[in-house]
Parts: C-alpha cells; sequence; structure tokens
C-alpha cells in the first residue's frame, strides 16, 4: 500500500499527531513510544519509582516455568555517577498475578531495599578499586533486598536477604560485570530471580513524537533508547505457580502488571502502574494520569472517559490524515478485546481463543480491566517473530510481551485494524526492528547493562 503524504493535514494536527502517536500504543495493542517512561507529571519527577516496561513470556529454555521481567527508572545515562542509580528505600515494588479474571491480585511478588553505603566522609567513589565479586571490600555502595510472595492466605519469603547487581561504573571498576550478575541471581522455590540494572531492551524510534516521525515518514530507523540502562525486577518460577489452583492445562491465562508503591504520611501509597506499554501517555488524558497510576485494574471499565478512547481511538483517524490509511470503522471492539478482556471467540470479533481469563475453566465473571495477559499453555516458539500474533507467532505479543517483540509495529499495525483483516501496511513501521544487543539465552535474557556514554553511541 502506497502512503499519501497530505502536508495540509501534517500542518493542520500539529502538536496532536505528536500527542496522540502515542495513542498508538496507547491503544494498546501494545505501545509503541517509550513504553511507559515518564507517562504522568507526577511520576516523571520521580524516576526510581517509574514503571517503564513489563514483559511476560513461558521461558524458553525452560517451558514449565514463566519469566517476569519489570524495569524502572528510564534513560539511565550509563556515566551518571558518582551517585548511581538504585532502587528507591522507602517504596515497595511488586509484580502483580490475575488469574481469574477479576482484575484482583491473586499473587503479588514484592521486593524492597536497603541500603549498605560504606563511603562516609572519606570518599566520593562508588567503589575504591575493581570490583571482583558482589562482597568485594572494593565495592563502597551496595543495596540489599527481600522478596515476598503475597496471597490472599498470607505472606511468604522468598529471599530475605538478596543482594541487586551495582550499577555498571565502567571497565577498571567492573571489569568482569557479567560475573557480577550471576552471581546475583537467587533461588527461589523451583526457579530463581535477579534484581540489578540491564541494557534498555525496548527498541524504537522515539521520534513518533515529532509529528509522527517527521509528518513523511522520514524520521525512522534509529533507536533512539540505544545506550540507556534500566533496572530490572526479574522473576522465573513454575507455571503451576501462578495458574488458578495450580493446573496450567485447564486455567492457562494469566494476568500482569507492575506496580510501585511509596511511603507517605498516609502509609504506602500506590504512584505507579503499567501493564501493557503507553496506556498512561496516550488514552489517559492528562488531567487523569497520575489518578490512573494510583487505580488498581478493577477500576478501569468503570471510567467511561477511558474505555472511549478505546472504543474511538484517534491515531488511526490521523493515520487516516496523515498517510491515506483508511481508519477501521468504530468503535473499535477488537482494540477492547486487545486491551481490556484479552483474546476469546466470546469477548469480540478477533475469532481466536487466545489469553483471555475466560479461558480458564474455573474462572468466574471476568473484570475488563488492563493487563499484560499470557496463556502459559502456548509453547515457546523455535523461531519466534517480531510481530507476534500478527505474524502467526501465538506465543508473541500481545500474547504476554518477549524481549524482542517489536511492539511498537504490532501497535501501528493493530490501529490500522490488522488484527480484524489479517492485512498487514507494509509501510507502518518506525524501521526498527531488533535491539542492539542480543538477547541472553537463560534467565534473566535481557542484555547487561552497558557502560560508554550515549552521547559517544550515536
Amino acid at each position: 500500500m502506497e502512503l499519501r503524504i497530505n502536508q495540509r493535514a501534517v500542518a493542520g494536527l500539529g502538536v496532536a499527531v505528536a500527542l496522540t502517536a502515542s495513542s498508538l500504543a496507547a491503544l494498546r495493542i501494545e505501545p509503541g513510544t517509550a513504553s511507559s517512561h515518564r507517562e504522568a507529571p507526577a511520576i516523571a519527577g520521580d524516576p526510581r519509582n517509574d514503571n517503564t516496561d513489563v514483559y511476560a513470556f513461558v521461558s524458553p529454555d525452560k517451558p514449565d516455568t514463566v519469566t517476569l521481567l519489570a524495569n524502572w527508572i528510564p534513560f539511565e545515562e550509563p556515566n551518571g555517577g558518582p551517585n548511581f542509580y538504585t532502587f528507591d528505600t522507602n517504596s515497595r515494588y511488586n509484580i502483580k498475578i490475575d488469574n481469574d479474571g477479576d482484575a484482583k491480585p491473586d499473587i503479588t511478588y514484592q521486593w524492597t531495599f536497603r541500603n549498605e553505603d560504606r563511603r562516609g566522609n572519606a570518599t566520593f567513589l562508588y567503589n575504591k578499586g575493581p570490583v571482583t565479586s558482589l562482597d568485594d571490600p572494593d565495592l563502597l555502595f551496595r543495596q540489599r533486598y527481600t522478596l515476598k510472595r503475597l496471597t490472599r492466605g498470607g505472606s511468604r519469603t522468598l529471599v530475605a536477604d538478596g543482594i541487586v547487581a551495582p550499577s555498571n561504573a565502567g571497565p577498571a571498576s567492573m571489569p568482569d560485570y557479567g560475573l557480577l550478575r550471576r552471581q546475583s541471581i537467587r533461588p527461589v522455590p523451583g526457579g530463581q530471580t535477579f534484581a540489578g540494572q540491564s541494557d534498555e531492551a525496548f527498541f524504537l524510534d522515539l521520534r513518533v513524537f515529532d509529528l509522527l516521525y517527521g509528518g513523511d515518514l522520514s524520521e525512522v530507523g534509529q533507536d533512539t533508547t540505544k545506550g540507556y540502562n534500566v533496572h530490572t525486577l526479574g522473576l522465573q518460577v513454575p507455571a503451576a505457580d501462578l495458574a488458578l489452583k495450580g493446573n496450567v492445562r485447564r486455567n492457562p491465562v494469566i494476568g500482569v502488571w507492575s506496580t510501585t508503591d511509596k511511603w507517605s504520611p498516609r502509609g504506602y501509597v500506590q504512584v505507579s502502574r503499567l501493564g501493557q506499554p503507553l496506556v498512561n501517555e496516550v488514552v489517559v488524558p492528562a488531567g487523569l494520569k497520575d489518578a490512573f497510576n494510583a487505580l488498581p485494574p478493577e477500576k478501569d471499565a468503570g471510567i467511561p472517559a477511558v474505555v472511549k478512547r478505546v472504543t474511538e481511538p484517534e491515531l488511526p483517524k490521523l493515520l487516516e490524515a496523515l498517510y491515506g490509511v483508511k481508519a477501521p470503522p468504530t468503535p473499535r471492539k477488537d482494540l477492547v478485546e486487545i486491551f481490556l478482556t484479552g483474546i476469546a471467540k466470546g469477548n469480540g470479533p478477533i475469532m481466536a481463543d487466545l489469553n483471555s481469563q475466560t479461558l480458564n475453566k474455573d474462572a468466574g465473571k471476568l473484570r475488563p480491566a488492563e493487563m499484560l495477559r499470557l496463556n502459559m499453555a502456548i509453547p515457546p516458539a523455535r523461531n519466534p517473530n517480531r510481530l507476534g500474533v500478527l505474524a502467526g507467532d501465538l506465543q508473541g505479543f500481545p500474547n504476554g510481551r518477549r524481549l524482542s517483540d517489536d511492539v511498537l509495529d504490532i501497535a501501528l499495525q493493530a490501529m490500522a485494524g490488522a488484527a480484524t483483516t489479517g492485512r498487514l501496511v507494509p509501510a507502518l513501521t518506525d524501521k526498527v526492528d531488533a535491539n542492539d544487543k542480543p538477547f541472553g539465552s537463560a534467565f534473566p535474557y535481557i542484555p547487561l547493562p552497558g557502560n560508554t556514554s550515549v552521547n559517544q553511541q550515536r
């Protein structure tokens, strides 16, 4: 399909294009631009508590387990010392699981942190010599964590004294950073966990905000998150630990999201939330963004203004005005299915049973809610396709999210109606198809953090 550029539309839509381009990810067939980086006014000023991305996938090397990854602290410049990046010791970091479809967490994995700072008045340095192990006395600052598994039946401590892999201060300070990461991985029942710095693995061209790639698709092909790092919490656990009643065959689908609870005079308050990327940036109006970060998913369906932005999305109209890609008719029930209910034949026009909790035989009534949904019974693809479900790879996004899934391109195609028509528009792409660093073959899969300044990598 040839895209036709309407220059008058470009000029007329102006800033609206930049804002609603996010709408493409916003409508949640998943994100597109910097995922949930700096998505709301309050959290933009509190990066240590800002969720950036959530990944959930059947572990490719251990298919009876599921890997959950959640990232925080957007756009970490590798050379940002001497006070490098840390988790907030006044906060609780959570990955939450809904396995029965009521939009309430049935399982919560919760991390809390504490600092060990031995610098005092003696030095400004993060480390006083090469760090060759996590307990090396030359490492002057480290964080420790406690990991708990919370259910409606109570709380269980999985890790009482974990050590966070430190920020990568550079090759002189940390000559074998891979060793430090390996040492930081701790066992949990049936699996393992990790906390530490990682490469920013969400690959895309962020110039979507410059009038939707320059207004003529001339600004594409640059991975604008290349070189940055994030902080990752990772968990690999048996699928049976997540499934309703422990039965993956009868109840294969889970919903996943992450949150941050920060201490305040009122106690712990939820200040950030993320399931699928770009929901808050693009779907929620500016005046409600902070409120959305504080909401639990069970309240989503009761917000008519947000639901309307899904059923009558702005982005497809912009694609039609700017590039001649005809917008599908509204209301967009296909996007409601992708965004709020999960995909199943009884939920909407997408004729497939994929990742709705309605597929769980022991589940009750479904409460529509925004979260990342994964069918744990679908085995890992031998040759994963970056376009996921749209390319016939049912283990890919929006069925969960793998590190290699090209969620921006998927989002663009979904906005154009590909989930129901089965037809892709070849020109709808940011031309960034893979991360600049390869993914690992074993947990936690996400690449090691870089230590080269971003302005040296362009």
